[in-house]
C-alpha cells in the first residue's frame, strides 16, 4: 500500500506537468481548432528562460543581481510566464495569423506549427549548443516522510500549482467577459467581429494564457529535474497532446484529467513492470479508451449545419 501511495504522488507530479501543457493545447484548439504542435517546444523555451532569468537574479549570470533564493523564485515565476507568453504570441503573429487571414487550409497551419517547433529546437541548439544546463537551486529541498512514503516540498508545490492553474483557467473561461468571448470564437469566429469583439485580441489572449502555462510548466519541470536540453519538450509535448486528446481536446476539464490519467498509467506500469513497457502499455490503454470514446472522455462530437 505504501508503494502505491508513493507512486501515486509521483504520478500526481508528472500529471501536473502533462496537465499544464495539455491546457495550452486545448485552449488553442478550443478557440481556433488549431493543434499547436510547437507547444511542447514552447515548454522547452520556458525552461530555458527560467534558467537565464534565475541565473541573472541569483548573480550567476553577469553578476548584476545577487538576490536570495526565495526572492529570485518570486520574480522568476512571473517573468518566465510573461516572456514565454511573448514567444507564443510572436509565433501566432508571424506564423499563424498570416495563414489565418489568407484562409489557408488547416493542414498547412498544422505543418507550419510543426515547422515552428523544429525552428525552436534547432535554433536553441544553434545558439546555446548541445551541452546540457542545470537550473540553479532557488529553494532548499525539504523531504517529508510518512512511514516509508517520502514527499518533497517541491513535489507538493508542483501539484498544488497545477490545481490552482486549472481552477483559475476554469474561472476565466466560464466567469469572465473575455472567457465568454473565447467561447464565442470557438462557436462562430465569423460572426464575432459583427458584434464588436476584436477577434485578433481574443486569439492573442488565448496564446498568452496557453504559452504562459507552458512556461510555468517548464519552470516547475526544471526545478524538479534540473537538467535542460534543446529536445526536452519533444516527447513531453507529444504526450501532453495525447493526454488532451484522450480527455477530450477542446475541453479544459478533459485535458486536465487526461494529463493525470496518462501519468498514472505510466508511473504504475514503470513501478510494477520493466520500465521498457511503460510507453507500450500507456499508449495501448489510451488507444483502447479512444476506441470506446472517439471524442475523448469529456469531448462532445460537433455537428455541422449545412
Amino acid at each position: 500500500m505504501e508503494i502505491f501511495i508513493q507512486n501515486l504522488f509521483n504520478a500526481l507530479q508528472w500529471g501536473s506537468f502533462y496537465a499544464l501543457i495539455a491546457l495550452g493545447y486545448t485552449l488553442v484548439y478550443g478557440v481556433l481548432l488549431l493543434i499547436n504542435f510547437a507547444h511542447g517546444d514552447i515548454f522547452m523555451v520556458g525552461a530555458y528562460i527560467a534558467f537565464f532569468v534565475s541565473s541573472l537574479l541569483l548573480g550567476d549570470l553577469l553578476g548584476v543581481f545577487n538576490l536570495p533564493g526565495w526572492a529570485a523564485l518570486a520574480l522568476t515565476v512571473p517573468l518566465t510566464m510573461l516572456l514565454t507568453a511573448g514567444v507564443g504570441v510572436t509565433l501566432e503573429r508571424i506564423a499563424y495569423r498570416p495563414l489565418r487571414r489568407k484562409g489557408a487550409h488547416r493542414l498547412y497551419v498544422v505543418i507550419t506549427a510543426l515547422m515552428c517547433g523544429l525552428i525552436l529546437e534547432n535554433g536553441n541548439l544553434a545558439l546555446l549548443g548541445a551541452s546540457r544546463r542545470k537550473l540553479p537551486d532557488m529553494v532548499d529541498k525539504v523531504v517529508y516522510t510518512f512511514g516509508s512514503v517520502s514527499v518533497t516540498n517541491l513535489k507538493v508545490w508542483v501539484i498544488i500549482t497545477a490545481f490552482l492553474v486549472f481552477f483559475l483557467l476554469q474561472f476565466i473561461v466560464t466567469r469572465t467577459r473575455i472567457g465568454m468571448a473565447m467561447r464565442a470564437v470557438s462557436w462562430d469566429k465569423f460572426a464575432l467581429p459583427l458584434m464588436g469583439i476584436p477577434l485578433d485580441s481574443i486569439i492573442v489572449f488565448t496564446f498568452v494564457l496557453g504559452s504562459g502555462f507552458a512556461g510555468l510548466a517548464g519552470l516547475l519541470f526544471a526545478m524538479s529535474y534540473p537538467i535542460l536540453d534543446p529536445y526536452m519538450g519533444a516527447m513531453v509535448g507529444w504526450k501532453a497532446f495525447i493526454a488532451a486528446v484522450v480527455g477530450g481536446i477542446g475541453d479544459i476539464r478533459g485535458a486536465f484529467i487526461g494529463g493525470f490519467l496518462l501519468a498514472f498509467i505510466e508511473i504504475m506500469v514503470a513501478a510494477f513492470l520493466p520500465s521498457t513497457f511503460r510507453d507500450l502499455f500507456a499508449f495501448t490503454i489510451l488507444l483502447m479508451i479512444l476506441w470506446q470514446r472517439p471524442t475523448g472522455l469529456f469531448g462532445v462530437a460537433k455537428t455541422t449545419k449545412i
